[in-house]
């Protein structure tokens, strides 16, 4: 990965400005949130239309998806998502109906359940993830102050090839 100092001049970020009231790690988390927010939006339709589940049952795969073995304890997911359990439940539950996930008992502990995406969500995420990608980066790119905003808080992100 390259150093942050290899980077172009990045865009000023507006959390750095010290003129508002607004301190500037929560005026950054309000930009954040804004971006997110957007992306959120994009995607909602697109989810269901594509996976038929919700954009928060979507979180719970995305975060599947992203571990090696493609699966992760109830608890943990609970923790990574901050969602409390009850809710994690029925949105577990969806999914299995939905094929996409499964749960199991973890075999040491008699109260984990271990959730597990199936060969169908390899296949589906597979065909999908690509536009749904794609969506992302057009809802941030068609406001060039998120954009801009968002590679300042997140030195990491290049600007270069943008659409």
């Amino acid at each position: 990965m390259p150093e942050p100092s290899d980077h172009p001049a990045a865009p000023e970020c507006p959390a750095s400005r010290g003129d508002a009231l607004l301190p500037p790690e929560l005026r950054a988390w309000m930009h954040l949130l804004a971006a997110a927010g957007v992306v959120e939006q994009r995607l909602r339709a697109d989810v269901k239309e594509a996976l038929g589940v919700s954009h928060d049952e979507f979180l719970v795969v995305c975060l599947l998806a992203d571990q090696p073995e493609a699966s992760l304890r109830m608890t943990r997911i609970a923790e990574l998502l901050g969602r409390p359990k009850t809710r994690l439940t029925y949105q577990v539950a969806c999914l299995q109906r939905a094929g996409l996930v499964t749960r199991r008992s973890v075999s040491c502990d008699k109260r984990g359940i271990e959730v597990a995406l199936t060969e169908k969500a390899h296949r589906v995420l597979g065909e999908e993830f690509p536009a749904l990608a794609a969506a992302v980066v057009q809802a941030l790119a068609e406001d060039p102050a998120r954009r801009a905003a968002l590679c300042g808080l997140l030195p990491h992100t290049r600007e270069e090839g943008a659409p």
